[in-house]
């Protein structure tokens, strides 16, 4: 038999096959602390055999210096690092994590095993260095006499499986920022019972400060059993369909010391499912729309509101032009009186505009009404008044028979002369069992006065229109030394109500 035969007939336990085996037979073993084949232990050659036939990635680390012997999977894995590592010391093959291997080698060759999961190490394979993650599993070889003799290494690389779910985590981390910082209110319910798994700080301040992870809807949020939402909930679950809503009356107890509050939400249920199909949990999302229902509501509100104005406003001014047009004696006259009516009644408006149509300083209408002129500051005008703020239909009336009143007297009363002056009182009292509100207009140091033959729109405002206006009485006394007009009116019907303010 030639040498070539001994040496095939040697390396025989290897099998038939190229790659990791035809380097294990080119090998000169003779020069490593193995020594040729043909001295090897069977226990060594038994191992090499059924290593070399798995697919698996393995190496053998055989006697204290941890000779290498591996698979042609494991040899995938050294990548540029093989085949040099084939016959070497382990600690100097793997230079880079050679306290790491001194540890296995230590620990197998004592008859001990080691397993690790995910382990992450820094490997040169490529000529840089690069982080792994890897399974390894340790157990020791033992030689014929059964004393460990080698460590025998089961390497399964799961590099791409930790940096997906490290992008999975990191991804996840960012949706839960997200879902934290949205501008609406989110929250994830588990199963048919609807328990909270995570809500976000907006779903918080909806419901107020109250722990309600780990519960059921229903438990944890008690006050909306007979509002509706549960069945909402149920129903986007058994159907899979999304249920929607836009602003939706809600009864919600946020702090016992404050009880029921009312607000109002955009909301969407959204099922989630699973690969199977199955409904696994509803997804909430929306938005406390409380402040847009309330302006809309005003908004609506001060539409009407407008309409209302605007058809009394042309009524106004109808009746201004119709009754000024009947009792004028001439085109010139009934264009002027027109013109200061409406412009009065302009300025009523601007004072109410101004207010937002609130109501009005008692003060205020007396400032609006008495502009004549000639006679900037009213300096001709003593007058006392309360604070009171009236509402803005009385408001209005009133700088309107306030107007009238002034013009009477700058035209025929007392303000047609330098000397003539007007007194105006307003006042508060309380007859039998009602508040009253008063105001007298009392000139004197004009012309004496008369009754008139005539009754203009003025008249016709102050004796016909303004107690009706004002549910109250009004008395016109023509005396000679000066006109005098007493107003009395319910303050109810006058003053402005607690709730608008």
């Amino acid at each position: 038999m030639t040498e070539n035969n001994r040496t095939e007939d040697a390396f025989a336990f290897l099998g038939k096959g190229n790659g990791i085996r035809q380097l294990i037979r080119d090998f000169e073993w003779g020069a490593t602390p193995l020594g040729r084949v043909e001295t090897w232990p069977g226990s060594l050659r038994t191992a090499t055999a059924l290593l070399v036939q798995s697919s698996v990635p393995i190496v053998m680390l055989w006697g204290e210096h941890g000779i290498m012997i591996y698979n042609d999977a494991y040899s995938v894995f050294a990548g540029k690092r093989h085949p040099q590592l084939l016959g070497s010391k382990v600690r100097e093959g793997w230079a880079e994590i050679a306290d790491f291997n001194d540890h296995v080698m230590k620990v197998g060759l004592a008859g001990g095993t080691l397993a690790y999961r995910d382990q992450e190490l820094t490997l040169h394979r490529r000529g840089v260095p690069e982080q792994v993650w890897m399974n390894l599993d340790y157990s020791p070889v033992l030689d014929e006499a059964g004393t460990p003799a080698g460590v025998i290494a089961i390497v399964v690389e799961t590099t791409g499986e930790v940096v997906a779910r490290q992008r999975i985590a990191r991804e996840h981390e960012r949706l839960l920022q997200l879902f934290a910082q949205a501008p609406t209110f989110m929250a994830m319910l588990r199963g048919e019972n609807h328990v909270f798994e995570m809500l976000n700080p907006n779903y918080q301040a909806l419901i107020g400060d109250r722990d309600v992870i780990g519960k059921p809807a229903r438990d944890a949020l008690p006050e909306l059993a007979d509002q509706g939402f549960w069945a909402l909930l149920d129903q986007a679950y058994h159907t899979g369909e999304p249920v929607s809503r836009w602003s939706e009356r809600l009864v919600i107890i946020r702090s016992p010391d404050i009880g029921p509050e009312e607000r109002f939400i955009d909301f969407v249920y959204q099922p989630i499912k699973s690969d199977s199909g199955t409904v696994t949990h509803i997804f909430v999302q929306g938005s406390d729309v409380t402040e847009r229902v309330i302006a809309e509501h005003r908004q609506r509100l001060l539409v009407n509101e407008l309409n209302h104005r605007v058809k009394n406003t042309l009524a106004s001014v109808q009746a201004i032009t119709t009754q000024t047009l009947r009792g004028a004696m001439s085109l010139r006259e009934a264009s002027d009186s027109i013109n200061d009516r409406i412009l009065a009644l302009s300025r009523a408006h601007n004072m109410l505009t101004a207010q937002n149509w609130t109501g009005a300083d008692l003060s205020d209408v007396l400032d609006t009404a008495l502009v004549l002129d000639g006679d900037p500051g009213r300096p001709r005008f003593d007058v006392t008044s309360p604070a009171l703020r009236l509402e803005p239909h009385a408001a209005l009336s009133l700088a309107l028979a306030l107007h009238e009143l002034a013009i009477n007297a700058a035209k025929f009363g007392a303000l047609s002369r330098p000397d003539g002056r007007v007194d105006i009182v307003c006042e508060t009292a309380r007859l039998e069992d009602e508040e009253v509100f008063r105001m007298t207009w009392r000139e004197k140091g004009g012309p004496p006065v008369q009754t008139p033959q005539r009754r203009g729109f003025g008249f016709h405002l102050l004796e016909r229109a303004l107690p009706v206006e004002l549910s109250g009485k009004v008395r016109i006394h023509h005396r000679p030394e000066g006109l005098v007009f007493e107003l009395s009116a319910p303050l109810s019907a006058i003053r402005e109500s607690a709730d608008l303010g």
